[in-house]
């Protein structure tokens, strides 16, 4: 437990909501969530399922509709013929990230990681005795690992290498070829690649590829939560190598024992054409967003050197407006009303350099939030 940190961005929220309840206005750059509404057909879908008073427990790999119903997008979006078999539907895309520690690592086995990444994964890795091991990766890679650097920092106790593309907390694109390349260096040390693309679908100027595409010995994650406006649902899903499919249900067996019912019924709306057409339409919003927020962000200072080509968010560097990026998070929130998310979260390379912004807010909030710090910086 004393390996596990808890989210320093928690307590600016907490601050926030604090500030809120006294009347005072926080414009919350915070929270990776959509700001959108999950769609319409999906909540009814919800609903039918709530009326039909048939709440049950259900198999805890998905139900077969559900595993079938992402089979067939694999094939429609992607091109890719993923058996349903090798699906599993998760308690969100944390409880398929926890599944797949579970069934890779042995105590003491090292997983290599970006850093800076998602703050959860190094914690899931270590919650099922692994060792998370972060490499430092900067503007030059994207922020993303390349086949180099995995070569360069493996070693004996090395067993899985887990990426992000999009990434969160960077926003930043993996080119399919160097995902290539690094799961061919997985591949030569017999060793596992994970694949996190639960952005995958928050892609502006260009869709996504999966790993899916060139390999099924690789665990890819994803989830309902982020292009489908479904976050407080808490559904994802993996797609898994077939060796390990019994070994994940046994997991999930004791860990779980199953997905909620009611949100599985409403997650089989997510792939009709209806809501497709919403989450289009919410991806053009997103890209508005950012396509605002990204030339006033470095109007006002912040360097940011790499343009996010997915998710949404904006990771900036505030080096030349502060030493401290965790008291400047503090500050800013308490003078000014803006809540943004320290580096500090999300790996230690130059952690105290950079500040991470959330986007998916209308951009009249977003305009406030960049008169505020104006006026902020300005002292």
């Amino acid at each position: 437990m004393a390996d596990i940190e808890p989210f320093h961005v928690v307590v600016l929220v907490t601050r926030a909501q604090a500030l809120e309840a006294q009347g005072r206005s926080v414009v919350n750059l915070v929270i990776g969530e959509p700001d959108f509404p999950t769609p319409q057909p999906i909540v009814d879908a919800g609903i039918a399922a709530l009326q039909s008073r048939q709440v049950r427990y259900t198999p805890s790999l998905g139900t077969p509709d559900l595993r079938a119903a992402i089979a067939r997008w694999y094939a429609s979006r992607y091109g890719i013929d993923l058996p349903a078999q090798r699906i599993a539907v998760t308690s969100g895309s944390s409880g398929a990230l926890l599944l797949t520690m579970g069934v890779l690592l042995s105590p003491g086995d090292e997983v290599l990681l970006a850093d800076p990444s998602y703050p959860c994964n190094r914690h899931f890795a270590r919650a099922m005795e692994g060792v998370p091991v972060g490499i430092a990766v900067g503007p030059d890679s994207g922020y993303q690992l390349t086949a180099e650097l995995v070569e360069r920092h493996w070693t004996p106790r090395t067993r899985a290498v887990m990426v992000a593309t999009p990434s969160n907390p960077t926003g930043t694109l993996m080119p399919i070829d160097e995902l290539h390349r690094v799961h061919e260096v997985v591949r030569a040390h017999a060793a596992t690649l994970i694949v996190d693309e639960i952005y995958h679908g928050l892609t502006y100027g260009c869709d996504a590829r999966s790993a899916l595409e060139f390999a099924e010995d690789v665990f890819v994650i994803n989830s309902f939560s982020k292009y489908f406006c479904m976050t407080g649902w808490r559904l994802g899903w993996m797609a898994m190598p077939q060796e390990y499919v019994d070994d994940v249900e046994k997991l999930a067996q004791n860990l779980f024992i199953s997905n909620s019912d009611i949100a599985m019924r409403a997650a089989l709306a997510a792939f009709e054409p209806a809501t497709l057409a919403e989450c289009e339409a919410n991806r053009a919003r997103f890209q508005a967003q950012r396509d605002f927020l990204l030339p006033a962000l470095r109007a006002l200072g912040f360097d940011i050197p790499v343009t996010p080509q997915g998710a949404f968010y904006i990771y900036a560097n505030c080096s030349k407006l502060t030493r401290d990026s965790y008291s400047f998070c503090l500050d800013l929130l308490e003078q000014a009303g803006v809540a943004v998310a320290p580096g500090i979260d999300f790996g230690e390379r130059r952690a105290a350099e950079h500040v991470r912004f959330s986007y998916p807010k209308p951009i009249p909030v977003l305009q406030e939030g960049v008169e505020r710090i104006r006026k902020f910086l300005k002292g």
